[in-house]
């Protein structure tokens, strides 16, 4: 993959909605966990702590991973407490740059740990340390702790090395996608910093305000279905109308002055509105954007071990190289 230009967004698009573009394998691994999902109790019927437990156990949607033996656990500093990093060098050499990761899980559950093996193969292919935010989780936390902890994270770090040739990139997937907007926004309008020189996001919340795709996907449990974003959402924002707001929904900020950035989403990702949309303004902001769209990918569906999810990391690996470098 070469160098992300400011005309090449929307690749192939219209092609890759086209049902007979959809591996069999895809298909396979859909139909497996809707069937799975919907035999499930139902999630939002047991306690938070019960949820986030059943998830770190390897009963959630995705499946279970091994932790990185050689992963690192440090604290850097935070405008309320010190803040959790998980930090992953590579095994050959010493690191060029540093991958600053958020994690998912819709602002109320998931780890840095639950990402090690995603962020080994990062770490190896690309030669960048990977630092993973352990930030505050709503409804206990709710916004903008989440968000002030990566902004504080980010801020920490960059203060650790300010050598010009350490290259900083950063990215996340779902939830982990949007608070790497809101961390780049904040970074640029609170701090006049532009420090990443790319971003990685995958199928990203970028409007919890919710558009289209979302509002409209209905009861089919693949992964996500409407009201699990919904309760994610009512658990994170304390308050009417914030999620109108541009601080909360990057959708809907000035986007101008930010990195390059790989937009990747599978076709059946009840975001995946979000994610066009966001590469759409990202482009008509003046940034480069690639937007990767896979036919018939669930909600984050490199989580899972199919020929596809191995195509996409290979491209976000090969992305963040170009970058490193």
């Amino acid at each position: 993959m070469t160098e992300v230009k400011a005309n090449q967004w929307f690749p192939a698009a219209l092609e890759a909605f086209s049902s007979s573009a959809v591996p069999d394998e895809v298909s396979v691994l859909n139909a497996a966990i809707i069937a799975r999902l919907s035999e499930a109790p139902d999630i939002w019927s047991y306690p938070l702590p019960d949820i986030r437990k059943a998830r770190a156990q390897g009963r959630g949607a995705f499946p279970l991973r091994p932790a990185d033996p050689a992963a690192a656990v440090r604290f850097v500093p935070g405008r309320g407490a010190p803040i959790r990093v998980r930090e992953i060098a590579p095994h050959h050499g010493a690191a060029r740059g540093t991958y600053l990761h958020i994690h998912g899980g819709g602002w109320v559950m998931g780890t840095p740990e639950e990402n090690d093996w995603h962020l080994r193969r990062i770490a190896d292919a690309t030669g960048l340390r990977t630092v993973s935010v352990d930030y505050r989780l709503a409804p206990e936390d709710p916004w903008p702790a989440s968000a002030d902890d990566c902004e504080d994270a980010a801020l920490a770090l960059l203060q650790e090395n300010t050598d010009p040739r350490h290259a900083w990139l950063i990215g996340g997937e779902s939830a982990g996608a949007h608070l790497s907007a809101v961390t780049l926004l904040r970074l640029r309008d609170r701090h006049a910093m532009t420090p990443f020189r790319a971003a990685n996001l995958v199928a990203g919340c970028f409007d919890l305000a919710l558009t289209p795709s979302v509002r409209n996907w209905g009861d089919v449990k693949l992964i996500l279905r409407t009201r699990d974003v919904v309760n994610f959402v009512e658990r994170l924002l304390p308050q009417a109308g914030l999620a109108e707001t541009a601080d909360v929904s990057p959708l809907r900020a000035n986007l101008a002055g930010l990195p390059p950035a790989l937009f990747s989403c599978g076709t059946l990702d009840l975001l995946i509105d979000d994610s066009m949309m966001m590469a759409g303004r990202w482009h008509a902001a003046g940034n480069a954007a690639r937007l990767s769209l896979w036919p018939g990918g669930c909600h984050v569906f490199q989580h899972f071990d199919t020929g596809q999810a191995e195509e996409s990391l290979a491209e976000i690996e090969r992305f963040l190289a170009v970058y490193a470098t």
